[in-house]
């Protein structure tokens, strides 16, 4: 199935690479661009993409607030932030607007396309530059923090609490998988329930949820 990406960023020679890069790829196809979060809206909704890939920082409407607005469309896209990171502060802004995915725009192309793949499919990725940023705003207290129990832990198991704990740290399946012992397929499947259990969108969610509910603690 080929997956449909809408490419936002204010920047028209950061759009056209994007678009070039993208769209010289096997199953992905770049459906349209938009200038502003307002027009990256609006397309969305007109095109339906699959995975919006989406700038921070555009005149007036932000990359925040677009992002809540795309998620709840009828085609409920998928949102993967692009981030320079050395000087955006609104890392858990976004993440919490309903972003699926962050990477730096000083990444890699391949890790670009693999992103789209990966939050096209339904999981999440952040990279590890911005999970650490997001701890960091826990640390600092630059994000106020709830500190609340959640009935909702109550009905994780003693693993799948072990699980969202790895996961809050920025650690793969793969890194979960060999610190406990267990295959990745397993991890794979804690990670499902405790996501269903807690009715949480994706694992980028879960980590907010590990710090808000105190269950991690920065």
């Amino acid at each position: 199935m080929t997956i449909k990406v809408l490419v936002a960023d204010d920047q028209p020679l950061i759009r056209a690479g994007l678009r070039t890069l993208l769209g010289t790829q096997e199953g992905i196809e770049v459906v349209g661009e938009a200038a502003t979060g307002a027009a990256a809206v609006a397309e969305s909704a007109r095109l339906a993409p699959d995975v919006v890939v989406m700038d921070i920082r555009m005149p007036g409407t932000d990359g925040i607030a677009a992002t809540a607005q795309v998620i709840r469309q009828p085609a409920r896209p998928r949102v993967l932030v692009l981030t320079t990171y050395d000087t955006d502060e609104y890392v858990f802004d976004a993440l919490a607007a309903g972003a699926s995915g962050f990477l730096l725009k000083d990444a890699r192309p391949e890790d670009l396309i693999d992103g789209v793949r990966l939050v096209a499919a339904g999981d999440a990725l952040l990279a590890p530059a911005v999970t650490r940023r997001l701890i960091s705003l826990f640390v600092t207290g630059a994000h106020t923090r709830v500190s609340r129990h959640d009935e909702h832990l109550d009905a994780l198991t003693e693993r799948e609490r072990e699980v969202l704990g790895l996961v809050a740290k920025g650690m793969s399946n793969a890194e979960i998988g060999t610190a406990l012992h267990v295959s990745e397929n397993t991890v794979k499947t804690h990670v499902a329930h405790l996501l269903a259990k807690l009715e949480l969108r994706d694992r980028v969610h879960a980590v907010i949820f590990a710090y808000e509910s105190g269950l991690q603690r920065a």
